[in-house]
């Protein structure tokens, strides 16, 4: 299993981390997806046949994309 935490600067409300959570979620092979609205920060654990590539062009694909990466997993 793969893991990163990254800052989203788009966060600002509860709306904003649901739909990061709930699009994400649906990707399949993502197992755990936590978005914090005050922090802007977002951790996202995935498997296979998810790719960092496929999420991340999800994020941008939602107007969510990732600033800052603060953890490789």
């Amino acid at each position: 299993m793969e893991t990163k935490t990254f800052v989203v600067p788009n966060i600002s409300c509860g709306h904003c981390t649901r739909t990061i959570e709930n699009e994400l979620a649906d990707v399949a092979g993502v197992t755990a997806v936590k978005a914090e609205i005050e922090s802007k920060k977002v951790t996202v654990s995935w498997d296979d046949p998810a790719t960092w590539q496929a999420i991340n062009g999800l994020l941008h694909e939602i107007n969510y994309p990732p600033e800052q990466l603060i953890q490789l997993g």
